[in-house]
């Protein structure tokens, strides 16, 4: 292995709590001389936002070495020139602002909580009707927070592609194309990175589908039936402070 991937949330920290040893598994893995990228489907938190409160929890990185989904899909709505209907959470909307338009012809949907309702969701559902494309931004089904399990954006994804007939194109993990253009930025083989994350299908089988070697950590939303799904090839670990062990 030449280069480790971190997911965030459930890896390094739960909620607003850290996990015991992230920070320390960290230094540890820079020490060891290991490229270091950290990778995370969140979309309640602009990208400066999730960088600041990381370096707050005590970890050090570069702006760089951060990859989120929402930054990867105002990176492809950029590309293709599109205008979006937004249905994202408060943190995310000036990122989008100057993108969106009275005439959208793309939905694009993340982890918007509250805005995420029947008016929303039913008009998104009208303009994907009408041949407008559906972004994603992750496709989880759920993350833990500081108070337990919530919904994560792929149970509502998952009801407008069902509800449509379309399949959405997704900016994120367990999308290969996100995992590539992470691998891209190390200039290593994909069999050359690992990613470690809480999430057996959106981190472990994801990374493994997209070439890469994978882990999952027995924290955040890991749960004892997660071990049936778990692909052969993949590696387990308790939590991240165990790397410096095992």
């Amino acid at each position: 292995m030449k280069a480790v991937f971190l997911d965030l949330s459930g890896v390094l920290y739960e909620g607003h709590r850290l996990i015991d040893g992230a920070v320390e598994a960290v230094q540890w893995l820079r020490q060891q001389g290991y490229v270091l990228r950290f990778v995370t489907n969140t979309a309640t938190k602009s990208h400066h936002m999730i960088f600041d409160e990381l370096i707050e929890l005590g970890f050090h990185l570069e702006e760089f070495e951060l990859f989120t989904a929402p930054q990867a899909a105002k990176n492809y709505i950029t590309e293709h020139q599109l205008k979006p209907y937004c249905i994202l959470h408060p943190n995310l909307m000036p990122e989008f602002a100057e993108l969106q338009s009275d005439t959208p012809n793309c939905v694009l949907l993340g982890d918007a909580q509250d805005a995420l309702n029947y008016s929303s969701l039913n008009k998104a559902f009208r303009l994907i009707e009408d041949g407008c494309p559906l972004i994603g931004i992750g496709k989880n089904k759920y993350f833990m927070s500081h108070d337990g399990l919530k919904l994560d954006a792929g149970v509502f994804i998952h009801a407008l592609e069902w509800a449509s007939g379309t399949e959405a194109i997704i900016m994120g993990k367990p999308d290969h194309h996100f995992f590539h253009e992470v691998v891209a930025s190390t200039d290593f083989k994909p069999e050359e990175c690992l990613m470690i994350g809480d999430d057996v299908i959106g981190d472990v089988k994801g990374a493994i589908d997209a070439g890469l070697k994978a882990c999952l950590v027995q924290t955040g939303k890991f749960k004892e039936s997660d071990l049936s799904s778990l692909p052969n090839n993949a590696f387990l670990i308790t939590s991240i402070s165990h790397l410096v062990t095992e």
